[in-house]
């Protein structure tokens, strides 16, 4: 499988320089970060954290200066590169770092010339330009600490059980509650993606989840991964892990139960 050419895209005004070396790992795990670049007035005090990132990460900064008091426009810097990049067919895909809906429709033309578009900002961004990427992933997930809290957690699985596992992740990290309203939308791509026998296959549960939620990651909730969040939920699916012949891979498939209880004893995450 060939590895995709990313242009990184950088709105300095919206993200925090603290960020940046988790922002391309994550990008790095979708492909190769080719084209690194991040648009802000340099001459500002307040960008001036960025020189050691960008020398450190080989981002190339771009001037862009701010001709009237209380216009952006970097936007229309990036937004010139963005079409610059398209048509010069050297990248598969783009990622938009930023948190402004002014981003959204270049996200709907890039998607529209068949490129990848992912978007990384903070919770605020609102939801038009979440709408607009094919995956879109908050900022306040990639902090190291999550990470680390998270996968110290994820450990725990195998010697407490996956309920003092769901329990201790929401304490230990800042994630969201589980709803109803998500637990509705986990059966419905159970059941859209399953087979006769009511089975459906992880990977092709995870695809759906993406087309239909850009912005579902199981790191919202606190899991590394989506079997473990499954597995949290053993009280609405079923688990069956197989193992592939002659390899250390595991096909893992989901089922939704047939809970019939009364709405009084149902008990919302």
């Amino acid at each position: 499988m060939m590895e995709l050419n990313i242009a990184v895209l950088i709105d300095a005004d919206n993200v925090s320089n603290s960020k940046i070396e988790n922002i391309l790992d994550e990008v790095k795990r979708h492909g190769t970060p080719s084209i690194k670049r991040i648009y802000g007035d340099w001459t500002s005090p307040y960008v001036a954290g960025w020189k050691d990132p960008l020398l450190t990460h080989a981002i190339t900064p771009i001037q862009q200066y701010s001709y009237t008091s209380g216009k952006n426009s970097t936007d229309s810097a990036l937004i010139i590169d963005a079409m610059d990049i398209l048509h010069s067919q050297k990248v598969d895909g783009f990622c938009i770092v930023s948190s402004d809906s002014d981003f959204t429709r270049l996200a709907i033309r890039l998607r529209e010339s068949g490129k990848l578009v992912i978007g990384i900002g903070q919770k605020k961004t609102p939801k038009p330009f979440i709408a607009a990427c094919d995956k879109f992933i908050y900022i306040e997930i990639l902090s190291n600490n999550n990470t680390q809290a998270t996968a110290a957690i994820g450990n725990k699985v195998q010697e407490k059980g996956v309920e003092t596992q769901e329990k201790e992740t929401q304490k230990s990290v800042d994630t969201e509650p589980i709803s109803s309203n998500f637990i509705r939308l986990l059966k419905n791509t159970v059941n859209d993606v399953a087979d006769e026998s009511g089975w459906a296959f992880l990977a092709e549960i995870g695809a759906l989840l993406n087309k239909r939620k850009p912005d579902f990651d199981p790191r919202i909730y606190g899991f590394l991964k989506l079997a473990p969040l499954f597995k949290s939920l053993n009280r609405y699916f079923e688990i069956d892990e197989k193992n592939v012949e002659n390899t250390k891979i595991k096909h893992i498939y989901i089922k939704n139960k047939d809970n019939k209880r009364s709405s009084k004893s149902k008990k919302e995450y």
